[in-house]
């Protein structure tokens, strides 16, 4: 089995929480840090969190959380929150929305009571099922890693103990606890299916399936820290400004493939907009951008956290700040903020935008670009006697000038092939089904709506 780090149990003289649902796992580890603790001339405080979910049954688990604090000498901090209205309110799962409640309530007692350290009575079993929610929803390395020890003020001390562990201790010391009436329920939530329904098959397998994995995702914990370091080394050339990071190419390039995604997330967290919201595909996208600069002209991503992600001269640069209205290659599926307008290159019509046909020959593959509108330069347009200036166009259509200059206008292999609410030029036009279409929306900001 593998051991807790001798750390992660408090230091003599030391001041802790503990959080206690009143479930066996909380109430075992309530009775082991306050057995700890007192021997070394600390003192452990409880914290129960009401989430009014279950009515008349929550209000007992606090009931009996109580109790047992005032019997056992242990200091108790009890809160209570409307999940359900919050959930409303956030938009997220009532699992979600307990989680981050539970959580705020625990930091805000620490704080108050002045721990520097929370504890949580997270053991194997519980590993093990986050371990598979996350594979069958999706994840990265990270997720399968699990929990860790410890996360900031967060400590497990049981994530190496199995259920069945637990149980053995509560009979061996009489400790007593309360039963959840919503854990019998496998519908209840998707960990409630996995502990119920999916777990026993797997332990008829193997009896020691949780344990299993739960050291496992331990291991893969290790090689997760291990490229994690190996990424802020590789970023420690990253220039940082306020609202700017960069990285030479070259340092993304000689790093190994598996560092890579690291180390652009390590730019994130250099820019101080951290990670959320940033996935495999805006990694991917933001990886292939030095392969597309290559080709002369200049290529920009828009991404999560108002981050706009390009390659200059062999830098790659991560920013907040306003962009220029300058030329932009537009990557197929990638959307772009382009002033007031989010464009994005598809392959087919969706919603508002521009169909341009392909007149270059199979094989060819000519840069599909956005730039400022040029007012000097000409459009023939479906059913004039020949070309305009977009100059004289805008003003025909009373486009101001002030406006003008911030409407799209997109080039095909550097020639002008249309411009945001005047069309599309007869060289361009589309026939029969469109193979290229700029979807164009205008920013909700920008328009006022």
């Amino acid at each position: 089995m593998e051991r807790a780090p001798g750390a992660i149990l408090p230091g003599a003289g030391q001041r802790v929480l503990c959080a206690v649902s009143g479930g066996l796992d909380s109430m075992c580890l309530l009775h082991m840090l306050d057995e700890w603790c007192r021997r070394r001339d600390g003192q452990v405080i409880a914290a129960h969190f009401n989430h009014q979910l279950r009515g008349a049954e929550a209000d007992r688990d606090e009931a009996f959380v109580r109790e047992m604090c005032a019997k056992w000498s242990i200091p108790l901090t009890a809160g209570r929150g409307d999940v359900r209205a919050f959930a409303q309110r956030e938009g997220l799962s009532l699992e979600e929305a307990a989680r981050t409640l539970r959580y705020a309530f625990l930091r805000r007692v620490a704080e108050a009571e002045g721990c520097e350290r929370i504890y949580t009575a997270h053991h194997a079993d519980d590993n093990a099922e986050t371990v598979l929610l996350n594979l069958v929803r999706g994840t990265g390395l990270r997720g399968l890693a699990g929990m860790d020890w410890r996360r900031g003020p967060l400590f497990r001390p049981l994530l190496a103990a199995a259920r069945e562990e637990l149980a053995e201790y509560a009979a061996q010391w009489d400790v007593p606890h309360v039963e959840d009436g919503t854990n019998a329920d496998s519908g209840a939530a998707s960990r409630n299916f996995l502990r119920l329904r999916v777990m026993p098959l797997l332990k008829e397998l193997n009896p020691r399936a949780a344990e299993h994995i739960s050291q496992t995702a331990g291991q893969l914990r290790t090689v997760d820290r291990t490229l994690e370091e190996e990424a802020r080394r590789r970023t420690a050339r990253a220039e940082v400004r306020k609202g700017r990071v960069s990285l030479p190419v070259e340092d993304l390039e000689d790093a190994p493939e598996a560092v890579r995604p690291r180390m652009l997330l390590h730019l994130f967290d250099l820019l101080g907009v951290g990670r959320k919201d940033v996935g495999a595909v805006h990694l991917n996208a933001i990886a292939d951008l030095p392969r597309a600069a290559a080709r002369g002209r200049e290529v920009r991503l828009s991404l999560p956290r108002g981050v706009t992600a390009r390659c200059c001269r062999r830098r790659l640069v991560l920013e907040t700040r306003p962009q220029l209205l300058t030329e932009v290659q537009l990557i197929p599926r990638q959307p772009l903020d382009w002033g007031e307008y989010t464009l994005t290159l598809l392959d087919r019509p969706e919603g508002e935008g521009l169909a341009l046909g392909r007149r270059e020959r199979p094989g060819d593959c000519p840069a599909v670009t956005v730039c400022p509108c040029p007012p000097g330069e000409r459009l023939t347009l479906p059913g004039a006697r020949g070309g305009r200036s977009v100059k004289r166009l805008c003003l025909d259509r009373g486009i101001p000038p002030e406006e003008r200059d911030g409407l799209p206008a997109v080039r095909v292999g550097g020639q002008l092939a249309a411009v945001w609410r005047l069309g599309v030029d007869m060289a361009f036009l589309p026939e029969g089904a469109p193979v290229r279409f700029i979807k164009i929306t205008k920013h909700r900001e920008a328009d006022g709506s």
